[in-house]
């Protein structure tokens, strides 16, 4: 489902954050998965399973034209007809005239996110087949006229209660809400469908070149029963789905279901080899079995050395599982066919650059995806890749293509921000903006809005360095934007502490903004020209790490600036400065060793947010824990690393999302009974701060640099 403007994707957003059964449902979904995940992958190395998946595919897509003959030598072998479709129309039309060729009048598909892709059920009913969804989710949205809401639970954006009036409209009789009860309707109701069907059709989850077998993973006894009742089995898989050996499907089975839905393997793993005989009116016959490779852009995606990654995905929609946004508002409205991450890409590569305009955006960075991919594909940065090349394709809106500009140009953006500083006199009151122009303000009712300082960390900077102490380690110290200029009480501090500690700083006043905002916006240019600006800034400084106290302009930085510089001809500057960058904690844990005396611990009570670029993006967990532990009183929350909803400009494009993220957060940290919130993001501080401020509640909301500094031993 996608919305044809901004304003009613809005409008469709918020119907989903007022289904109140949606978000419990949800919600307790996601608790349980994130717990049961980590279960299930307790007796797995994970990491390294991954990666071997990652590489297998990978290799998979430099070979599919041979692994594709391979598999049709193999099968033709059994009696199997091996075809290739291009497109999703040449899909559908040769499954209807293999209808056709076979007298087929009625049809029952077991679970197929590709036959979703290609619309199939629409161009079988064109045709006049009967078509009957055998997938209990995927029945009860084909008889709701509606497509699913995730890849492996169709429907579970509906309650028993719905289901039951769907049932007793189908069933033309009253139906218990019971589930139990339900399944057995349904049972009943698809029992003659299997026995009455001439054609099956199904998916693959592998296509295996070595033996011209395919391979389906179910948790229903559906997909059996529809690959071996019916005269003819139809199985239409992208070509993306062939693999070399069983082994390689059975090592992505071995991550499939744990990653799917917590279980150490689905209940049915169906092997389907070559076409075998059959009864058929009282005469031995052979079953007419074909296999549909579909293209439908799939080659055209391999040849795309940024995004090509995507075709790793074995579609365990453990993106949307995870994912802070489609826990809020559903599939509906985070997808088109495929949901969640990567709906978000395939919806741009399978159908259409229009219908991903919006999709695209509705994500809002924390690289939860990213961190339980099975195949290890960077789904953010190929989400940002995406908008990027929307922007280039449809243009962007006046004021972001502006502050594009202006971020790219250090000396404007510095200038416009201290014009800013005097020009928000007017609506300042105390640290925050009392009220903006309703242009600007649309939605951000959630949160308070902070002012821009009277001072700029560089404009103090020249009294705060600490005087060189000869043989001390040298320190770079990156400030960002917001930093800079709205909170350089967070740099003041962290200053005090290192100075305390003995250490050398420098700050370079030519560093800027790191350009994720703009990268976020789908400004590449902008983006390209900061981050060589500050690589640029960097160089000549002779110093051993460069520390910054933004979680998100670390991760960028390390992570994202070696490919948006890679025309620059400054690899090696790009990389010598990436491998220097460390956040601030880790710094004061790992390099400098900070001892619990450094700090003088009245036992205040502390909870913490974790920065998703900092538990995610940086891998950093347990060094934030030790300094909070060692100055206070650390009282652990439900869900500390779950999204706060900021996002960088996301939470001024989807406020209602942004808003509803950071109520979530702020309730699970008041539950804990700290009086102080730490965090070591400017981003999650703004957004915290903001949101208790609007809120009136007690909590103190702290950069991890300023409550060290509040508990540094004198």
């Amino acid at each position: 489902m996608t919305a044809p403007t901004m304003k009613t994707y809005h409008n469709s957003l918020k119907t989903a954050l007022d289904d109140d059964f949606l978000r419990q449902t949800l919600d307790k979904f996601a608790v349980q998965y994130r717990a049961n995940r980590q279960l299930i992958f307790a007796d797995v190395n994970e990491k390294e399973l991954i990666a071997e998946i990652a590489d297998a595919k990978d290799a998979s897509l430099d070979q599919l034209d041979q692994l594709y003959e391979r598999f049709k030598i193999e099968a033709e072998k059994k009696g199997v007809v091996v075809h290739r479709a291009a497109t999703a129309k040449d899909a559908c039309d040769l499954v209807c005239q293999l209808a056709k060729e076979n007298n087929v009048q009625t049809v029952i598909k077991s679970k197929s996110m590709t036959a979703e892709e290609i619309h199939l059920n629409h161009s079988l009913e064109e045709a006049g087949l009967k078509v009957t969804e055998t997938d209990l989710g995927e029945w009860i949205i084909q008889l709701r006229h509606e497509g699913p809401s995730h890849m492996v639970m169709p429907a579970i954006h509906l309650s028993r209660h719905q289901v039951a009036d769907v049932f007793a409209e189908t069933t033309q009789r009253d139906q218990d809400s019971d589930i139990s009860k339900l399944v057995k309707v349904a049972r009943q109701e698809l029992r003659a469908k299997f026995a009455g069907a001439d054609m099956g059709v199904s998916g693959a989850n592998f296509a295996v070149a070595q033996n011209g077998s395919i391979a389906i993973c179910t948790n229903e006894g559906n997909g059996r029963l529809t690959t071996t009742l019916p005269r003819v089995h139809v199985a239409i898989c992208g070509i993306d789905k062939l693999v070399p050996t069983i082994h390689d499907a059975l090592r992505v089975i071995k991550v499939l279901p744990r990653n799917a839905t917590a279980q150490a393997i689905t209940t049915y793993v169906s092997w389907i080899t070559g076409a075998v005989e059959r009864q058929e009116d009282g005469q031995s016959a052979q079953k007419r079995f074909h296999v549909i490779f579909l293209d439908n852009g799939r080659s055209q995606l391999i040849q795309d050395a940024k995004c090509r990654q995507a075709l790793r995905c074995v579609r365990c929609g453990a993106c949307a599982n995870v994912c802070p946004v489609y826990r809020l508002v559903g599939g509906h409205r985070m997808g088109y066919v495929y949901i969640g991450a990567i709906g978000l890409i395939l919806t741009y590569f399978f159908h259409g650059h229009e219908r991903a305009k919006l999709l695209a955006h509705n994500c809002v960075g924390c690289e939860a995806c990213k961190d339980v991919c099975a195949a290890g594909i960077d789904l953010p940065a190929i989400i940002q890749e995406i908008r990027a090349r929307l922007t280039e394709e449809f243009g962007s809106s006046m004021d972001v293509a502006l502050l594009g500009k202006v971020l790219a140009n250090r000396g404007l953006f510095h200038t416009l921000l201290k014009f800013a500083k005097w020009a928000q006199a007017p609506v300042k009151k105390g640290r925050y903006i009392r009220h903006l122009p309703e242009i600007f303000s649309l939605g951000q009712g959630f949160r308070a809005l902070p002012a821009i300082a009277n001072e700029s960390f560089r404009d103090i900077w020249p009294a705060l360095k600490p005087p060189f102490v000869p043989g001390a380690k040298k320190i770079g110290l990156f400030a960002g934007c917001a930093q800079d200029f709205i909170f350089p009480g967070h740099l003041r501090a962290a200053v005090t502490i290192l100075a305390k500690l003995g250490v050398n700083v420098e700050f370079p006043l030519t560093q800027s903004c790191c350009g994720l905002p703009v990268q976020m916006m789908g400004q590449r240019a902008a983006a390209i020209a900061t981050a060589k600006g500050n690589v640029l800034a960097f160089k000549s400084l002779d110093v051993d790490y460069v520390v910054t106290l933004c979680a998100s302009c670390a991760s960028h930085i390390k992570h994202r600036y070696a490919d948006l510089l890679a025309g620059e001809n400054m690899s090696a500057d790009v990389k010598a400065f990436g491998d220097k960058i460390i956040d601030f904690s880790s710094l004061l844990t790992d390099v400098l060793k900070v001892k619990p005396e450094t700090f003088v611990n009245n036992h205040e009570k502390v909870g913490y947010h974790y920065p998703c670029h900092l538990v995610r993006g940086m891998g950093v967990v347990e060094a934030p824990k030790t300094l909070l532990k060692a100055a206070g009183d650390y009282q652990p929350a439900a869900e500390e690393d779950v999204c706060c909803g900021f996002g960088g400009t996301y939470s001024i494009k989807f406020p209602e999302v942004s808003g509803t993220l950071l109520a979530n957060k702020l309730n699970n940290l008041q539950a804990t009974g700290a009086t102080t919130v730490v965090t070591d993001c400017p981003g999650c501080f703004m957004q915290l701060d903001g949101g208790e401020a609007i809120r009136g509640g007690k909590l103190k909301v702290e950069h991890m640099a300023e409550f060290l500094a509040r508990h540094l031993a004198k």
